[in-house]
């Protein structure tokens, strides 16, 4: 025993120890599914974002929505960047940031005839997954690791990036 440690705290009963071993389980289990979840938002984000994000070098141009069936839009394309041909159909997802008939700037994405929206509302429309995934890991924080002011700039950032992509769109 340490001579400034009180004799009380000198040995934990069993019933202490295991109730802090399940606290250390809960709050490990909780931070690694607060983790998993930031981390699926990033990787469906990404494989659009790196697009827009990454464009230096890629096609770049317009797109004239002419058809929508199913959930992609189709319409010819019109290139803005050097070295990008024309083309008479591409095809974009069908969202609620695409209508018929609207131009948009996209960028080609490389061995396809697939486009994605570019420019600062494509940017932050590709980001959309992170925004929930915020929102949802904000949950969990707050409910599992009992971290309330984390959980709550978590979920500030998330619903100001889905409301500004709402407002941009």
């Amino acid at each position: 025993m340490i001579p400034a440690m009180p004799a009380a705290m000198s040995g934990q009963s069993s019933r202490q120890k295991a109730y802090a071993a399940l606290r250390f389980g809960q709050r490990a289990t909780m931070g690694t599914v607060a983790a998993l979840i930031l981390i699926a938002g990033v990787w469906g984000s990404w494989g659009t974002a790196q697009h827009v994000m990454l464009s230096r070098g890629r096609e770049q141009g317009t797109m004239t929505v002419t058809a929508c069936s199913g959930d992609t839009c189709t319409g010819p394309y019109a290139p803005t960047s050097t070295g990008s041909q024309a083309r008479a159909r591409v095809s974009i997802e069908e969202s609620v940031a695409v209508q018929k008939g609207e131009v948009y700037a996209v960028t080609v994405k490389p061995s396809s005839g697939d486009v994605v929206r570019s420019g600062p509302a494509g940017l932050l429309y590709s980001w959309v997954p992170l925004g929930g995934a915020l929102l949802l890991a904000s949950v969990v924080v707050a409910g599992g690791l009992r971290l309330t002011r984390s959980a709550w700039a978590l979920a500030a950032v998330g619903f100001v990036q889905l409301t500004v992509t709402f407002l941009a769109l």
